[in-house]
């Protein structure tokens, strides 16, 4: 579903400055997987996303999404075939707008636009049975601006809206971390439910070695621009968090750049 050949992405070159994000990066996604991805703060996670999404252009490499080659293709035509959540619950949704109108918005991604009325019967009674499915409440508020909503109301929408039209492939970048305990259990939960319902390619990166052990069917570790980690299956099931301790010692030599990956 995903093939990511080769790619590098450095920032500033050729300055001072310069930051080596990707290394001949290659990782291959089949149809359903669901990755976990950790690493420490600069190991590329969020660049490699971005790159995906087309936010980052590359100075090399590839990158297919379904057998096409996307590497060239602008953001906005990537948006078509991407759903995203991102760590931010202000982002991915139009603070200003409804509840129902943001659903009809990623309704309607990637369709053509006409002058026929804005949101039917039909859809609203879509989006309600939709809502009802995050038990939180929302279905009654379809009027509401989303900017009133709590952080983990406006991320489960957010979620929502990101799966409504099924995308080539979902990308969560630690969608949780800004959320309180509770709530992002809860969201990951919901996220485990989409996921799952309708089969969807997933690429979860998260701090948390017991979520990125416990979620999904794959886990790959990355540092410093390249996956020193890849595994998945029974093996990835039987993983313990000091195994990913050791592994992330070892590559990184005993130093660990992520207080929080010890934390979690």
């Amino acid at each position: 579903m995903l093939k990511i050949e080769n790619v590098c992405k450095t920032f500033n070159q050729g300055t001072v400055n310069e930051k080596k994000a990707l290394i001949d990066l290659n990782l291959h996604i089949k149809p359903g997987d669901f990755i976990t991805v950790i690493g420490g703060n600069g190991a590329g996670k969020s660049t490699m996303l971005n790159a995906v999404a087309g936010v980052y252009s590359v100075e090399s490499g590839s990158i297919f999404l379904d057998g096409q080659d996307i590497t060239r293709q602008p953001e906005h035509q990537r948006a078509r075939l991407l759903g995203r959540v991102f760590q931010d619950p202000m982002m991915g949704t139009a603070a200003n707008m409804g509840i129902e109108e943001n659903l009809a918005m990623a309704f309607r991604r990637g369709k053509r636009r006409g002058l026929s009325w804005g949101i039917t019967k039909e859809e609203r009674e879509s989006y309600v049975e939709k809502l009802k499915s995050l038990d939180l409440g929302l279905e009654n508020r379809l009027k509401s601006k989303v900017g009133l909503l709590s952080g983990g109301q406006r991320q489960a929408l957010t979620l929502l809206m990101a799966t409504l039209q099924k995308p080539k492939v979902l990308l969560l970048d630690e969608h949780t971390a800004a959320l309180d305990p509770k709530t992002a259990r809860k969201v990951l939960e919901l996220t485990q439910e989409i996921v799952t319902r309708d089969s969807l390619t997933t690429l979860m990166i998260t701090h948390n070695m017991k979520d990125a052990i416990r979620i999904g069917n794959r886990l790959i570790m990355m540092y410093e621009g390249r996956i020193i980690y890849d595994v998945e299956g029974e093996e990835k099931k039987n993983l313990k968090t000091a195994d990913l301790l050791a592994k992330f010692g070892t590559a990184s030599g005993g130093e660990f750049a992520n207080d929080r990956m010890m934390l979690s």
